[in-house]
């Protein structure tokens, strides 16, 4: 794996020169070659935070947590539990930072979890930048109040309590499972992008059930959930909270 490591990055780095892409090029490492921990944690990292990403690493390497011994994981830097916590704190961290400047600037936010919401939001400054070992993963993670999880997939964020959370079935775990996620659930929080991002999908299904090459049950089925999502972008707007007005 090390060597087809290195061997990838040299590709990369010659095809990049070669259609004159010198953006793309990998750089030297002043720490040595990449291996293969370094490479895992970059794959992690990459997919962290791209936009869902924490859903994808949800689903992917999810179930590595129970699959893999502690033994294993524990072995050497920078095992797999340690690489999914580091990343999934960072991903949260993102998601509080993003939230405070969106309130600050005036964005509303919805749902029964806003108020919980608006209060993580306040404590981002805290953190913001300054995770960098596993022990400060697992003081975020492991903060109730701090539990935010933005999951544009389902256009909400999760407010993760899991007393309340409605995406567990008979499986006991400490986070949510953002692939499960319910419109109903307590956990839910709304900010303004998501109502957007609500009326956007429900306009494209909308355009979908006009199509006349569509089967007349299944363009139903479109527009009534169409119908669903913009009620809850406007439900949204009705009840949405400010923490200040505006700025210009």
């Amino acid at each position: 794996m090390r060597h087809r490591i290195e061997d990838f990055a040299s590709w990369s780095s010659q095809l990049a020169l070669h259609l004159d892409c010198r953006h793309e090029i990998v750089p030297d490492d002043p720490h040595g070659t990449i291996g293969v921990p370094r490479f895992r944690r970059s794959l992690a990292w990459r997919i962290a935070l791209r936009p869902g990403g924490l859903v994808a690493l949800a689903i992917q390497y999810g179930h590595i947590r129970t699959a893999m011994s502690a033994g294993y994981a524990a072995r050497g830097r920078g095992g797999i539990h340690e690489l999914l916590d580091i990343e999934t704190a960072r991903a949260t961290a993102d998601t509080l930072t993003t939230l405070h400047d969106d309130l600050a600037a005036g964005t509303g936010i919805s749902g029964p979890a806003a108020r919980r919401a608006i209060h993580a939001a306040a404590q981002a400054p805290a953190f913001a930048g300054s995770i960098r070992t596993h022990r400060q993963a697992r003081d975020i993670l492991g903060n109730p109040a701090l539990t935010v999880y933005d999951n544009p997939q389902a256009f909400l964020m999760c407010v993760y309590n899991r007393d309340r959370a409605l995406c567990h079935r008979l499986d006991i775990a400490d986070t949510p499972q953002l692939d499960r996620c319910q419109p109903s659930c307590a956990n839910v929080a709304r900010a303004d992008h998501h109502a957007d991002q609500l009326l956007r999908q429900a306009t494209s299904l909308e355009k979908q059930a006009a199509s006349e090459a569509l089967p007349g049950p299944l363009a139903d089925r479109l527009s009534q959930h169409a119908e669903k999502l913009r009620a809850l972008s406007d439900r949204h707007h009705h009840d949405r909270l400010h923490t200040q007005e505006p700025t210009s």
